[in-house]
């Protein structure tokens, strides 16, 4: 494990880790370089990530890929409508003596070597299920057989099913405001790309696939301390500090700012959100993206890269609007940016 002596010397070399580790990820997912972006920010902003998109569209190759370049132990889940929280922890079967045997499931197979946890359809699961991930997500550890196990590397990353509705579970609030970014994945826009998704063999055959990516790029044991030395070597300035606290105001309190958006009422759209905690996952993000960038000084540009992502997803909106959520608070964002002049 890395030793970390001077924080310059060790950001500079973590920062080439971090680009090779971006370009292992685009070897086999094309067309995805902002995704592939937003998920290092993530990374090496210890935030937990929920992906979005499509039925296709590669979102359990990227989190593949993504697993195997940061290394460590893996593991994954199906979520399931029958899926309870105890077959995370253990799984009861008969033995080969035809015996019963209890062995541990996903979440304790790995101990605290566990780096990546992935879990698959996380709206399939029940509520019950969201409630022990929340507690893995905020606190890296889960009680069990009367004693407490911890994950201090771990980082989870989860795709929801939005085109199925039946026999799906909604995420709470509560458990969204856990992930650090909710990141939306697209059909490629470059055609060339798409032509080689579908034509060319490569793609056709995922496992052999994935085994092109560089297993362990990154060492999920020194993660953390590389992140926190990024969170202190990026250094903000009273200017871009004050353009933060006016995106918070305008984002909580968008009709008091001017801020329209077509066949809205928007003295009643914000109910809530926009919490401390969410704008200091924006800086936090936008720490890591101003260091990728290689710079040691935060801009707005950098805030605005993650805005989005960030974001969206902790702003609650008025019932009435929640069908078209994503068009409107996308809109709200646009208008707040318009409206909060950048230093």
């Amino acid at each position: 494990m890395r030793i970390v002596r001077d924080t310059d010397s060790v950001l500079s070399d973590w920062q080439g880790h971090a680009l090779r580790f971006e370009r292992e990820i685009g070897k086999v997912v094309l067309g995805q370089e902002r995704v592939i972006r937003l998920l290092t920010i993530a990374t090496f902003a210890r935030g937990h990530v929920l992906l979005e998109g499509d039925v296709g569209v590669g979102k359990t190759t990227l989190l593949r890929a993504l697993a195997r370049a940061i290394g460590g132990a893996f593991e994954r889940i199906e979520g399931t409508i029958d899926l309870m929280p105890a077959d995370l922890i253990y799984h009861a079967h008969l033995g080969e003596d035809g015996r019963p045997r209890i062995d541990p499931g996903p979440l304790l197979r790995q101990g605290e070597q566990l780096s990546v946890f992935f879990f698959n359809e996380i709206n399939r699961a029940r509520p019950q299920v969201h409630s022990l991930l929340l507690r893995l997500m905020a606190e890296r550890s889960v009680s069990a057989f009367n004693r407490e196990y911890r994950f201090p590397h771990v980082q989870v990353f989860a795709d929801r099913n939005r085109v199925e509705r039946e026999e799906t579970f909604e995420l709470p609030a509560a458990a969204r405001d856990r992930f650090l970014m909710e990141v939306q994945v697209a059909m490629p826009a470059d055609a060339e790309a798409r032509r080689s998704l579908v034509f060319d063999p490569r793609f056709h055959d995922v496992d052999a696939l994935l085994m092109e990516v560089e297993s362990g790029v990154l060492d999920p044991e020194a993660l953390e301390t590389v992140a926190r030395a990024i969170q202190s070597g990026v250094r903000s300035s009273p200017t871009l500090e004050a353009y933060v606290v006016s995106l918070w105001e305008a984002l909580r309190d968008p009709a008091g700012h001017g801020i329209v958006v077509e066949g809205v009422d928007m003295g009643r759209l914000v109910q809530g959100g926009a919490s401390p905690r969410g704008m200091s996952y924006l800086v936090r993000a936008a720490r890591v993206r101003a260091w990728l960038e290689g710079r040691d000084m935060l801009v707005p540009e950098d805030l605005r890269a993650v805005f989005p992502e960030v974001m969206a997803h902790r702003v609650f909106i008025d019932p009435v609007y929640e069908l078209r959520r994503e068009q409107i608070v996308g809109a709200l964002i646009a208008g707040v940016f318009e409206r909060v002049p950048a230093p």
